[in-house]
C-alpha cells in the first residue's frame, strides 16, 4: 500500500553538473530534497520513481542519470570524477529521481517505472494500482513537469491556457483531490507541453479518489523558465 508520495519536476537543473558552480533556483533544489527526505522518513519497504518516457516499462533499479543525454559530450565532460556511470537510454525523469534518492541517502529497494507519454488515463491508473501493491509499504517519487508554455520565452512560447491548467493541477494536489488529475485531458496536456500528465495520472491511480487520511503540502510552485514546476509532499495517515 502507498504510505507516502512526493512530487518533483523533472528539471535538468537538479543535476549540478549541468549548472556548473552557479546556484540556479536553490529554493527548488531545497524543496525537492525536503520532500524526498520525507519519503525516507515514512519508512517504506520500496520507493518507486515514476516519470514519463517513450514507452511504459520498468528499468533496472540500479540505473543512474545519464548526464550526457542533456548536452552530449560537453555535459559528459562535466560529470564529476568518481560519479557512477549512467544507464544509456534511461529516461531523464527517472534518472533525476534516482539522483534525488541517492542524494537523500536512500539505499533500499527501488523501482524505476517509466510511463509512456501517450498512455491513456486508464493505463496510467492501472500502473499506479500495480505499484501500490508492490510491497507492504510503498512510497512514490513522481517526477512531472507542468506546462512549458508559461511565457514568451518558454520552450513552447506563451499559451494563455497554461495558467488555468497548472492552477488546476496545483489546486488538486493542495486539496488531496487526486481524482482531478485522473481526468486531465491528454490532448490539452500535449498542446501545453505538460509532460507530467501521465505520471500525475499514475499517482491518481495509486491513491484513488475517496481514500481517507491523505495530507498534502505544496512546498514549491513556480515557473522560473516558463515551465510550471511543482514540488509537493503527500502523506497517508494511519498507516
Amino acid at each position: 500500500m502507498i504510505v507516502a508520495a512526493a512530487l518533483c519536476p523533472a528539471a535538468p537543473l537538479l543535476a549540478r553538473e549541468l549548472t556548473g558552480r552557479a546556484l540556479v533556483e536553490p529554493e527548488l533544489r531545497a524543496a525537492c530534497a525536503e520532500v524526498t527526505g520525507r519519503l525516507l522518513r515514512a519508512a517504506p519497504d520500496v520507493i518507486a520513481v515514476v516519470g514519463g518516457g517513450p514507452q511504459t516499462r520498468t528499468w533496472d533499479s540500479a540505473g543512474q542519470l545519464d548526464v550526457a543525454s542533456f548536452g552530449g559530450p560537453a555535459a559528459a565532460a562535466r560529470t564529476p570524477s568518481g560519479a557512477g556511470p549512467g544507464t544509456p537510454g534511461l529516461p531523464a525523469p527517472l534518472g533525476l529521481g534516482a539522483r534525488l534518492l541517492d542524494e537523500a541517502g536512500y539505499h533500499g529497494p527501488r523501482i524505476l517505472q517509466a510511463i509512456g507519454l501517450d498512455e491513456p488515463a486508464a493505463a496510467c491508473a492501472a500502473a499506479g494500482q500495480r505499484l501500490s501493491q508492490a510491497a507492504g509499504r510503498v512510497a512514490l517519487l513522481v517526477m512531472a513537469d507542468g506546462s512549458a508554455r508559461r511565457g514568451r520565452r518558454a520552450p513552447g512560447h506563451l499559451d494563455e491556457r497554461s495558467a488555468d491548467f497548472d492552477a488546476g493541477v496545483e489546486s488538486a494536489i493542495r486539496a488531496g483531490q487526486l481524482g482531478a488529475l485522473a481526468v486531465i485531458d491528454p490532448v490539452l496536456a500535449r498542446e501545453l507541453m505538460a509532460a507530467g500528465r501521465p505520471a500525475w495520472q499514475v499517482l491518481a491511480g495509486a491513491l484513488p479518489a475517496g481514500r481517507p487520511g491523505l495530507e498534502a503540502e505544496v512546498v514549491y510552485a513556480g515557473d522560473p523558465f516558463g515551465i510550471a514546476y511543482l514540488v509537493a509532499s503527500l502523506r497517508v495517515t494511519g498507516v
